[in-house]
């Protein structure tokens, strides 16, 4: 297992999602490797795993373009690989695993939208000023979570006076928000790509005083990180990435077992609300289709 960092805790909640499910079947062993968010740290890891022959591969990239070639070089010599996450270019892997970033994202935007259309400000004729803390912008979640989220603001009276890029991480979020404070006298909103992102946005207008003049909303929903923030009314809202670990043991076991798998496995998703956090969320509708044995895009 390649893994592209460690400093998020939702990749920690992946690796242990693996181990947990892979400790319930004796036949298999996982080498885990961190790369710690270094890009040609992991193409060298993924390269030791191949020469050393490993049965089968699971990597989540940190990057698309950067990580192509070493998984296609892997599948192209019968190793399978399975991508976890955050999606590769191409179509030589043997499946891909994840929820589908641009549903969340839009998800997101529309609940965010009702929110702020609801402020007497909005409803006056005015227009909410809304804050955006990218992802890894050279990965395909964020690119894809934010395609979603920008899809469900346009037309919207609604401004996105600032954007940037936190690359996943609690102390460069809270770094950005820090700008943010100082450019924008009225924030409404800030939308995180993630939940370390939208903690430390509001530890930043903590700081600052500000915490209780807008709202955050965060992605991963992890019921030791962004369910407890929606509970503690630090978050407005946390929408669910589930880490795809269970479901990856299970298509590893398939396929060394010399079953086969479909290209990509969409996985189920769900949002919290303090309104519904207690009774486990809200799901999101599946896409019509929940698997496919087409490349992917």
């Amino acid at each position: 297992m390649s893994q592209c960092n460690l400093g998020e805790p939702w990749r920690v909640q992946m690796n242990a999602d693996l181990a947990r499910a892979a400790a319930t079947h004796p036949e298999l062993q996982i080498t885990f490797k961190d790369a710690q968010n270094d890009t040609l740290t992991q193409v060298a890891q993924i390269g030791e795993f191949v020469n050393a022959g490993v049965d089968l591969l699971i990597v989540s990239p940190k990057e698309a373009a950067p990580l192509t070639p070493v998984l296609a070089s892997a599948f192209r010599q019968g190793i399978p690989v399975i991508v976890l996450d955050r999606k590769v270019l191409g179509h030589e892997y043997t499946q891909f695993i994840g929820a589908d970033n641009r549903k969340i994202g839009r998800a997101a935007g529309d609940w965010i939208v009702q929110r702020l259309l609801q402020l007497p400000s909005v409803k006056a004729g005015g227009r909410a000023r809304v804050v955006e803390l990218k992802g890894l912008v050279t990965s395909t979640p964020a690119q894809e979570r934010g395609a979603g989220f920008e899809a469900a603001l346009k037309g919207q009276p609604i401004d996105l006076v600032f954007t940037a890029d936190m690359k996943w991480l609690e102390p460069e979020a809270r770094q950005e928000m820090e700008s943010a404070l100082a450019t924008n006298d009225q924030i409404d909103l800030v939308f995180a790509h993630n939940d370390p992102g939208a903690h430390g946005a509001y530890l930043a207008a903590k700081a600052a005083s500000r915490e209780k003049q807008m709202l955050f909303v965060g992605v991963d929903g992890l019921p030791q990180e962004g369910q407890a923030y929606v509970r503690q009314r630090v978050l407005s809202a946390s929408f669910e990435y589930p880490t795809g670990g269970r479901e990856a043991i299970e298509s590893a076991l398939t396929l060394l077992h010399g079953g086969s798998v479909p290209k990509e496995m969409v996985l189920s998703s769900r949002f919290f609300t303090a309104d519904n956090v207690a009774h486990g969320g809200t799901a999101l509708p599946l896409p019509t289709s929940t698997s496919s044995t087409s490349p992917l895009p």
